[in-house]
């Protein structure tokens, strides 16, 4: 290995740009890409899917598969020129100088290896260190990623970890090495907000300690400005606009930029006075990019004759801290200037009670043995859930995976019945009635959008045909030229051209195809919508109009809508009022605003305090639960939060590990089930703040 200054870059890409070859033409993913990383310094990549910010991430580890290449320009670490590599040099530098975190951990663990094996193996090929040495190595380092009990986890096999922990396990076998640098591509996409605070904290830590320098692939801005200190916002193969975090967040210089902070929730932002502005159009397929700036054709700022009339190179802006832009008019813009304000809308007052559960339990049995023996064992998924929901009204249900959200879902539509308690929909009981058995007229009324919008269209049927499928089932229309006419007015009413009618899904894109999927939920003019997550397979700009939509639509027909998410930056912008649980208890219920202020559920509290939010005014309380989520199966005595929760030391008498809380009502209909005293709930101080301007 060559001699390296500390004080040069540790990766340096210049004008790097990277094709895909297919057998009609070459597919341009990045183009004159540049960036610069310095030694312990953690480098931001953001934009959305499909930007080529995975691509690049994959080129530095020279990984780009068979019809990938590197067409021109340099990618330099420690001085050394990957690109001219042979396979001999990179095997040395991959996995012990740069180690990459994919987003998926089950997709980089060996299945039929135990951990420690796994996790010995790379100082036994990298260091040629002994069996005994690297398992000890191994054990540190699992101690130092915070998994508890590590000779249990050396000997466990991976389906015996939770996600958090695969992902735990992931970041320890890339450090295993002390690689000078680390890529990570997504890493915490696939968590709970509480254990992605956890892993956030985790990565930062081990980057101060090991002085490793990071390259953070996200399309979560507020991650980003957790963990990094510089930051490139790539746009259709392009980066756009690269400098110091705080200064692109604060005084950003292109026109993207600003129009993706305008798309996200942030605080302040609300459904009636401040909307979110969605940026219009739709990002350009790589072989139909526009002449000169790619964001042109989106932009607002857009002057025909100097904005498509060259390439745009990076820009320098003088006075900052490497801040560059690729913008022909960045010092004409008036960046100050307050967005246009949307569609202000008044707020709609709650009409007729339309759905109420009264003590809802759902519980499973499952058997303990592998083959069906054994003694039987029963998975409390939904605990005495008591609501109701009313005309014109966005309840919102937020919990993390295993909380019985999806399940209190499935039983609400018919697709599993209650174990006991009662669910009045329209006047009617429905707790007992499968769907198969429920009146069309009750189906139809009562629909579902779900979260992955590619699993739910037919591959084969165009958007049309899919459409009108539904309206026959609802015996919606006289004939059908009637209901032809009905289904281009539902296209009309989610936004869609009314030639999509004869595309194929595939020809879709993630937000188009979600658009079908609300426009056939309402086909049988549904007065109550589930949405699970609708919007969390989405990129950000694309959220902002899905929501809008959903909103407008609600306005409209006065439909209830349940929104299931766990993204509590969309949940406070668009709900009424909000539902908090874990493990198949409502541990809070209560308007937006009760819920996000004090007196806050411990579970809550900790809940807002993991939420990144990309905003550099904002102040909040770091709160890291300790754990992981328990197993339904085997819910802890008392209350269920209490082996996370830190308040449990103020509450006398032991009562929090053996008796179940109260719901205690508070002020305005509060809810909270929680043994702390009225005095104590009052005097909890508020975890999100905002500084003053």
């Amino acid at each position: 290995m060559t001699d390296w200054d500390p004080s040069k870059p540790i990766l340096e890409i210049e004008n790097l740009s990277i094709s895909f070859f297919t057998r009609l033409r070459e597919i341009p993913a990045v183009m004159d890409f540049s960036c610069t990383v310095m030694a312990g310094e953690a480098m931001g990549l953001v934009g959305e899917s499909g930007c080529g910010k995975s691509t690049v991430a994959l080129a530095v580890m020279r990984d780009l598969g068979k019809n990938g290449r590197i067409v021109s320009g340099s990618i330099k670490f420690k001085g050394r020129d990957l690109t001219h590599m042979n396979d001999e040099d990179l095997r040395q530098i991959r996995g012990s100088e740069i180690a990459m975190i994919y987003q998926e951990p089950m997709a980089s663990l060996n299945p039929a290896m135990r951990v420690g094996d796994q996790l010995a193996e790379v100082p036994m090929i990298h260091q040629g260190m002994t069996r005994a040495d690297a398992l000890k190595l191994a054990r540190q380092i699992i101690a130092d990623v915070r998994l508890p009990d590590p000779d249990r986890i050396l000997r466990a096999y991976p389906h015996q970890l939770s996600g958090g922990q695969q992902q735990r396990i992931v970041i320890a076998m890339a450090l295993m090495a002390k690689p000078a640098l680390l890529i990570l591509d997504e890493p915490t996409t696939a968590l709970d907000v509480t254990v992605e605070a956890g892993i956030v904290d985790l990565v930062k830590d081990l980057g101060t300690k090991y002085g490793t320098s990071m390259l953070f692939i996200s399309h979560n801005l507020g991650l980003i400005l957790d963990v990094c200190d510089r930051l490139c916002v790539m746009y259709s193969g392009e980066a756009v606009e690269t400098g110091n975090v705080i200064e692109v967040f604060d005084k950003m210089r292109h026109p993207y930029t600003q129009a993706l902070f305008r798309s996200i929730p942030l605080p302040g932002a609300d459904k009636n006075t401040h909307p979110l502005i969605a940026i219009p159009g739709n990002f350009p397929l790589p072989h139909e990019r526009p002449p000169g700036c790619n964001f042109g054709p989106r932009c607002d700022y857009f002057r025909d004759g100097l904005c498509n009339a060259q390439e745009v190179p990076m820009l320098a802006v003088p006075g900052h801290d490497r801040h560059a832009t690729r913008c022909l008019r960045w010092s004409e813009i008036d960046w100050d200037a307050p967005a246009k304000i949307g569609k202000v809308t008044e707020k709609l007052p709650p009409g007729r009670l339309v759905l109420k559960m009264e003590d809802l339990k759902k519980y499973y049995s499952v058997s303990a043995g592998a083959f069906g023996g054994g003694a039987e064992k029963v998975v409390k998924a939904n605990e005495s859930l008591s609501f109701e929901a009313h005309e014109n009204e966005t309840l919102a249900i937020v919990g993390e995976s295993g909380c019985g959200k999806s399940t209190f879902a499935k039983v609400l539509m018919g697709l599993e019945t209650a174990t006991s308690g009662q669910i009045m929909l329209f006047d009617e009981n429905v707790q007992d009635t499968p769907i198969e058995a429920r009146h069309t007229d009750t189906v139809s009324k009562l629909q579902m959008v779900f979260q992955n919008p590619f699993d739910t269209l037919n591959p084969s049927m165009t958007v049309g045909r899919q459409i009108i499928r539904a309206l026959e089932i609802f015996q919606k229309g006289k004939d059908d030229a009637d209901r032809v006419e009905r289904m281009l007015t539902l296209l009309d009413m989610v936004k869609l051209p009314r030639a999509f009618a004869e595309r194929m899904p595939r020809q879709l894109s993630g937000g188009q195809k979600q658009r079908v999927g609300i426009a056939r939920a309402f086909a049988g003019g549904a007065k109550v919508v589930v949405a699970d997550e609708p919007v969390s397979a989405l990129d950000v700009s694309v959220q902002a109009a899905v929501t809008d939509l959903l909103m407008d639509i609600q306005r409209e027909n006065h439909t209830t809508l349940l929104f299931i998410s766990h993204d509590l930056s969309i949940v406070r912008y668009l709900s009424d009022r909000v539902m908090v649980m874990y493990l198949g208890h409502v541990v809070e219920l209560g308007t937006t605003d009760q819920v996000f202020a004090p007196p806050y559920h411990p579970y809550t509290e900790a809940l807002l305090s993991a939420v990144p939010i990309a905003d550099t005014r904002v102040k909040k309380r770091r709160i890291v639960l300790e754990g992981d989520i328990p197993s339904a199966m085997n819910p802890p005595p008392g209350c269920p939060f209490q082996t996370r929760c830190r308040w449990k030391s103020q509450v006398p008498g032991n009562l929090c590990d053996t008796v179940l809380p109260p719901v205690q009502v508070l002020a305005g209909g509060h809810q909270i089930k929680c043994h702390l005293s009225e005095e104590q709930l009052a005097a909890m101080e508020p975890v999100i703040t905002i500084a003053a301007e």
